[in-house]
């Protein structure tokens, strides 16, 4: 599973529809493996073919599972036991996605892209979204989610259709410099850099 060059925010390509995937193939699937060890390896927490400069719209997304506080704070006394324990995550990959149902719920949230390094922004997103599409195998999913997840999914919608998370912030007061690699770190932390 080779991990694929990213494309980056200067690029035109970022700004082109991706097209429908027609047929499940070896070819596919192989390119959805190297979306997830690219993902993984960049650590991020979710990846668009376009932005490994392929025109096809398939998703990759792995966010930690949300837990309820009072579990979250067991859990950071026994990370702080035992460093090595990874947390929990939601992993989906998504062919053709679509977002089906959205919450008139809308919330304000940090996001981040490893199509652009070293920038993170506040967006405004559905808090739950329903997301339908292909799994791997060609089968038909529908996905409710909510949170972070639903962010994600909106996110790399976005990117099928040829839209960044920087096109939907119109105050610059809400968007900050973030060491390279860092960005999707705080998006998942939901945290806005110190200044």
């Amino acid at each position: 599973m080779p991990i694929r060059p990213l494309v980056f925010s200067d690029n035109p390509l970022l700004r082109k529809k991706s097209h429908q995937v027609r047929h499940i193939s070896p070819a596919l699937r192989q390119l959805i493996d190297d979306m997830v060890e690219t993902m993984r390896t960049s650590n991020g927490i979710g990846l668009a073919a376009i932005q490994i400069g392929v025109p096809e719209r398939v998703i990759v997304v792995e966010v930690p599972e949300e837990v309820p506080e009072e579990e979250d704070q067991e859990e950071d006394q026994e990370e702080d036991q035992n460093e090595e324990t990874p947390r929990p995550t939601i992993f989906h990959v998504v062919i053709n996605p679509e977002l089906a149902r959205k919450s008139r719920q809308v919330e304000e949230g940090i996001e981040g892209c490893l199509s652009v390094p070293g920038w993170i922004g506040e967006v405004s997103r559905h808090r739950t979204v329903t997301v339908k599409g292909l799994d791997p195998q060609g089968k038909e999913v529908r996905i409710k989610a909510e949170g972070l997840l639903a962010r994600v999914f909106q996110h790399e919608i976005d990117h099928c259709d040829g839209i960044l998370f920087i096109d939907r912030i119109e105050d610059s007061e809400k968007i900050w410099p973030v060491p390279e690699g860092e960005e999707e770190a705080a998006e998942a932390a939901q945290e806005v850099p110190r200044q």
